[in-house]
């Protein structure tokens, strides 16, 4: 039986490489952790002078100019087959969870979100079962435990003194940086056919003009509450043209390579970069728990960068036994 309209949207795919992480992949995965490890401390930066919309329409405005310079990016053709997944990625990789996370930064500090988006990989994983009823192996599994706990172990001394002031709002905030990465699970998996076939440049490109369009009305919105200042649009410029211009081209790439599930274990390194710049720039101090908690990501990362024990079928969707 032919797999449904829904069914050919939600398809993921299997990376081409089940074998232990090679160099490039690391090198990728290091690259993707530094620069969104200081994502978050730029949407603070941000936020001083624009309202969330600005700053999500300004990095998603950078990105997709950034890939535009890309000439593969330009002229590669998407099948119009996969215009509906385009779109969805546009949805669920940028317009929804960009937008969601510097309205959440309004209530709690940026260590809180960054510390959350360390969820990303168990996200990831549980999207893949769904969407291809089958779980990663055993060791994957375990590295994606150990590796959350250890973000847990990171979280939860900072929840005193970064959340929002004992505002009410710390709830909110909280509860929008997981829905943004409840998105980027998704995302993850959505993207492996669709870099495989098309590469990272054209996809995310198309992907980004979507996202674009769809954060417009609340951009436009968000002016009249919104002043100018040279420091927040230089966050906003690096934002757009290194996190979601050449992050999001890397995160593509690496998820293309070792699949949805062992891609995403780049996040765990995160809130390791979020903890060292407040370190070295805002001269904080870090509880021992998240000392073990940073140990703890960096284990789980490399038992879910192993060598996948099973046979993994080229592409997966919903409808498969």
């Amino acid at each position: 039986m032919p797999p449904s309209a829904r069914e050919r949207l939600l398809l993921t795919g299997a990376g081409r490489n089940t074998e232990a992480f090679r160099g490039t992949d690391w090198a990728l995965l290091a690259a993707i952790a530094l620069i969104w490890g200081a994502s978050f401390l730029l949407i603070e930066v941000a936020l001083t002078a624009f309202a969330p919309g600005i700053i999500v329409w300004g990095r998603i405005l950078f990105g997709a100019v950034t890939l535009a310079c890309v000439p593969r990016a330009r002229k590669t053709k998407i099948a119009s087959q996969d215009y509906g997944r385009v779109v969805m990625l546009g949805l669920v990789w940028m317009a929804i969870p960009l937008t969601l996370f510097p309205i959440a930064q309004q209530w709690v500090d940026s260590s809180v979100p960054g510390m959350i988006n360390g969820g990303m990989p168990l996200m990831t994983a549980l999207w893949a079962g769904m969407l291809t009823s089958r779980l990663p192996g055993r060791i994957q599994m375990v590295g994606l435990i150990v590796g959350f706990v250890g973000i847990l172990a990171i979280f939860l001394p900072e929840i005193p003194a970064g959340v929002g002031h004992g505002t009410p709002y710390r709830a909110v905030g909280v509860g929008l940086s997981i829905g943004a990465i409840f998105c980027y699970g998704l995302a993850a998996n959505l993207a492996v056919p669709l870099q495989q076939r098309y590469g990272s440049p054209a996809v995310l490109l198309r992907a980004q003009g979507v996202a674009l369009v769809a954060v417009t009305p609340y951009g436009v919105w968000s002016l009249h509450s919104s002043t100018f200042a040279w420091p927040a649009m230089s966050a906003v410029a690096i934002l757009g043209v290194l996190g979601t211009g050449l992050a999001f081209v890397m995160m593509a790439n690496l998820v293309g390579s070792v699949g949805g599930p062992r891609g995403s274990t780049a996040i765990y390194f995160v809130p390791v970069v979020a903890i060292t710049l407040g370190v070295v720039i805002l001269g904080e101090t870090v509880h021992p728990l998240a000392m073990f908690g940073t140990l703890l990501t960096l284990v789980g990362a490399w038992l879910t960068s192993r060598r996948e024990r099973f046979a993994s079928p080229a592409t997966l969707t919903l409808s498969d036994p």
